[in-house]
């Protein structure tokens, strides 16, 4: 005979599961207290390293029925998503999600909807990617810095330089401003890409036709 079985997460020792329980009784679910399974872990820690989940996976059998509130509760992203319905398939276990209208994702119509869904989720990533991608473009373009903040200031890179032109030591003037010889260096290298850009700009312009 089939079992039912019911999974609630929390993200934090704050919040309850109790609002869980209660959507799952209201749709018509009658879960015994011992397969009732509540956790509170975070919804980053994949579904492979939480305890609590593991243990219920352990004591489920083929034919048994899982259900959850929400889609999030079975996995941290849609790849995680994927492979706990995979891991339930396998062992013919049914994954409900009343989010989805009470769906069996190990069924067909299920294994569709997990592919739109992660679909959908890999389009949201690639837009967010492209525009970060394009507001740093446009920093960069504006002259923003981008990355960490710089250990120097304007004025100070300008110091340096006028003591390195000036002959005196990288270490003596990497200890004067308590930076590391690689700061120094890695001005005077900036500084002399910026020269060499400029210099090779200026030739192009007097080699080019009247």
């Amino acid at each position: 005979m089939s079992r039912v079985f019911a999974y609630a997460r929390v993200s934090t020792v704050d919040q309850l599961t109790e609002n869980q329980a209660e959507q799952i009784a209201q749709a018509g679910y009658s879960i015994q207290p011992k397969r009732y399974v509540e956790e509170k872990v975070s919804g980053s820690v994949p579904t492979a390293q939480r305890a609590g989940f593991q243990k219920l996976m352990d004591r489920m059998e083929e034919g048994d029925t899982l259900v959850v509130t929400k889609l999030d509760r079975i996995g941290r992203d849609s790849i995680d998503v994927q492979l706990t319905v995979k891991r339930c398939a396998e062992r013919g276990i049914r994954l409900v999600v009343l989010q989805l209208g009470n769906l069996d994702l190990t069924s067909s119509a299920g294994e569709l909807m997990v592919k739109v869904l992660a679909a959908v989720a890999d389009f949201e990533r690639d837009l967010i990617i492209e525009r970060t991608q394009a507001g740093q473009a446009r920093a960069r373009a504006e002259g923003k810095h981008m990355g960490r903040p710089s250990k120097t200031s304007e004025s100070d890179r300008r110091l340096i330089l006028e003591r390195l032109s000036a002959g005196e030591s990288v270490s003596s003037i990497a200890r004067a401003f308590k930076l590391s010889r690689a700061t120094i260096i890695n001005i005077r290298s900036a500084t002399m890409q910026v020269f060499q850009g400029q210099q090779q700009g200026s030739n192009m312009m007097a080699s080019a036709p009247a």
